[in-house]
């Protein structure tokens, strides 16, 4: 996994997903196990057949997890003088230099103790800019990969920092500090960015397979390049 600059433009920072890598490799392998699965199959005993079962099922994992990994993007991330351009086989977002209020290592309570979770967190200044630059389908994705982070809460009255709370029940409108009123899809992904911002403090979260370095590396990266883009506009 590497960070790359783009050749035409230096300032371009092109970020490859660590979830992109060996996914033919995977795909080959996953191939490779079918076959042993079906030859194993064939000649052994009917007694004996469940091992060549497991290798099948083993092969049919392998060669989907390695379809999936073709199917990404070659570049996770773009990060240039505009923003952070976000890539998925989903769709994509991007937020503007201008929009970033907060970067940082999401923090969860465990107990007493705060723990860093393995993400990068970004928080927005507005909603309806960085909205119209998402997809749908990239929408309802991350509503469901982003789930389990609901469960973090780092309230007072929650001993463990593990409490599901009563404000995860998402309305079926919304209307935002604009006047615009989202529906649908649209009202669940910002409730949402509402909720995991209450209970983690952050809007936008970047997983860390999809990284290049350590989260805490990679936050001082994003400040940097935000930091040198905002002196540069004014």
């Amino acid at each position: 996994m590497s960070i790359t600059s783009d050749v035409a433009s230096p300032k371009r920072l092109l970020i490859k997903a660590q979830s992109k890598s060996n996914g033919l490799t995977t795909s080959i392998f996953g191939v490779g196990l079918l076959l042993t699965g079906f030859i194993t199959l064939k000649i052994l005993p009917n007694e004996l057949a469940i091992a060549g079962f497991v290798i099948v099922c083993l092969g049919i994992i392998a060669s989907i997890i390695g379809y999936y990994k073709i199917k990404e993007p070659d570049y996770a991330m773009t990060i240039d003088e505009k923003g952070i351009l976000y890539q998925h086989r989903y769709g994509q977002w991007f937020i503007d230099w201008e929009n970033v209020q907060r970067i940082d290592v999401p923090r969860a309570s465990r107990g007493l103790d705060l723990i860093d979770l393995h993400l990068v967190g970004i928080k927005l200044k507005n909603y309806p800019e960085f909205l119209h630059t998402v997809s749908l389908r990239l929408m309802t994705n991350m509503l469901m990969e982003q789930r389990p982070l609901l469960a973090h809460n780092n309230d007072d009255g929650c001993a463990t920092g593990v409490c599901a709370g009563e404000d995860l029940v998402l309305k079926g409108k919304v209307k935002l500090a604009d006047g615009t009123v989202l529906t649908g899809v649209k009202a669940m992904f910002v409730q949402r960015m509402a909720l995991l911002r209450k209970r983690l403090g952050f809007d936008i979260y970047i997983n860390e397979a999809e990284l290049d370095r350590a989260t805490k590396d990679f936050v001082a990266l994003l400040r940097a390049c935000q930091s040198d883009v905002i002196s540069t506009r004014r």
